[in-house]
């Protein structure tokens, strides 16, 4: 019976993995998190978040204060282990998941009966069960859930799959009110796993097979993707016919049953970017629409790009200025970062056409740049105030000091807008 006494080994102690890990300690359970990062680990111990999330430093800084979550290199004895390490995909865009089996195959040596196997990575369908099975070729002495296991066969390790579903930003809150879709590879590991979650989530916890508990949240992703392609794709129409793509969406959405996203540079971060892949992959042809969508969104880059070196060559700018790089407004996180491949592209054309013209980067959640940017002379790190005196202006991502700038810094200047900030018919005077 899981409880409020229960031992939780998380094993991925990054975006997910460490506010998922915070949030369980402070209901009481206690937590060992698991990262190969030893830099890491050394700071969460600490105290010290990695993370730049409302509400979790302070949280982090309490449990390990109270000695509920300590950090380590390696998994330790526990109740449940939970599993919450990147899925990328590789060349083809097929879903890596050496993460996950490295996962596995390191909680295996201290599993034991009546142990609970969670996996909270983003996976493809059926992943769960090849998890118990890498769980079953390292510990043969122990029987792990397998599919079509019936009510009456309880195996000795059950294995589960809950994927997350928690916006940066606001993570604290939706872990606990949000919603679980818990699949188990077995009946028995469904109900267990649903006891577990039900210690911190105060959201329903709806219990399904893992298989459709890994399509659930790749299709969740899809359907977002699909839906920012349509905008990015309006927002082409609306350039055509002379016609403000803002307006027209705000205009739209007046309809009770329409509800458009915005355009914008691209699709980022870990989930909406690459999700879709995993079912395109497995799917081939019958995945058109959701192939098409991560084409038209994954284009957008370079779209912009060219949107800006339009403007160089026809206002003669002598300066560019980038507003933001993280994936999206307000956090620190530029995993599959659109903002951070348009500055990237933008560099390497103007190396060629126009080696002179300084990159001005504003990203307030940052000191340094990120690593795809360092190596590119002429982009540097620049404060609002200096990023405003350049000739071109490029607004990437929407944060919330950027929404502030007043009508007056902009006079005079060439703007490539793509999230709405500047040049929204609505926009607010």
């Amino acid at each position: 019976m899981t409880n409020a006494s229960t031992t939780c080994v998380m094993v991925g102690l990054g975006y997910i993995g460490l506010p998922t890990a915070a949030v369980i300690a402070d209901h009481g359970a206690h937590v060992i998190g698991v990262d190969v990062n030893e830099g890491l680990t050394t700071r969460i111990n600490a105290g010290q978040c990695p993370i730049v999330e409302s509400g979790l430093p302070e949280l982090l800084a309490k449990v390990v204060a109270e000695k509920r979550l300590v950090a380590n290199t390696k998994p330790r004895r526990g109740d449940v282990f939970v599993i919450a390490v990147p899925t990328p995909f590789e060349g083809g865009f097929k879903p890596d998941l050496s993460y996950v089996e490295a996962a596995a195959r390191s909680i295996a040596p201290v599993l034991e009966r009546g142990n609970l196997v969670i996996v909270e990575s983003t996976i493809p369908i059926g992943a769960t069960e090849q998890v118990g099975r890498w769980l079953g070729q390292a510990r043969p002495d122990l029987m792990f859930s397998r599919r079509g296991q019936s009510g009456g066969q309880v195996a000795d390790v059950l294995v589960a799959h809950c994927p997350e579903r928690i916006l940066p930003g606001q993570m604290l809150h939706e872990l606990v009110n949000n919603d679980r879709v818990i699949g188990g590879v077995c009946p028995t590991s469904a109900e267990r796993a649903r006891e577990f979650y039900k210690l911190f989530v105060k959201g329903e916890c709806v219990v399904t097979d893992s298989r459709t508990a890994e399509l659930c949240k790749l299709t969740e992703n899809a359907y977002r993707d699909v839906n920012i392609a349509f905008a990015n794709e309006l927002s082409l129409i609306c350039e055509d016919s002379d016609v403000n793509v803002w307006e027209l969406i705000q205009l739209a959405n007046r309809h009770p049953r329409v509800d458009i996203l915005k355009p914008g540079p691209g699709v980022g971060g870990h989930c909406i970017a690459v999700d879709p892949w995993f079912i395109v992959s497995a799917l081939g042809d019958k995945t058109r629409l959701i192939r098409e969508a991560r084409w038209i969104n994954s284009s957008r880059p370079r779209y912009v790009v060219r949107k800006v070196l339009e403007r160089v060559t026809d206002n003669g700018a002598k300066s560019i200025a980038c507003f933001g790089l993280s994936y999206k407004a307000n956090i620190d996180d530029f995993r599959e970062s659109p903002a951070v491949e348009v500055v990237e592209l933008l560099a390497k054309e103007l190396q060629f056409s126009s080696p002179d013209i300084p990159i001005l980067v504003v990203e307030p959640h940052i000191e340094t740049l990120p690593i795809a940017l360092r190596d590119h002379e002429g982009v540097r790190l620049a404060a609002m105030e200096e990023a405003l005196r350049t000739d071109l202006l490029v607004m990437l991502v929407d944060h919330r000091e950027f929404l502030g700038i007043p009508a007056d810094k902009l006079a005079g200047k060439s703007v490539v807008d793509t999230r709405g900030v500047w040049t929204s018919a609505l926009r607010p005077s």
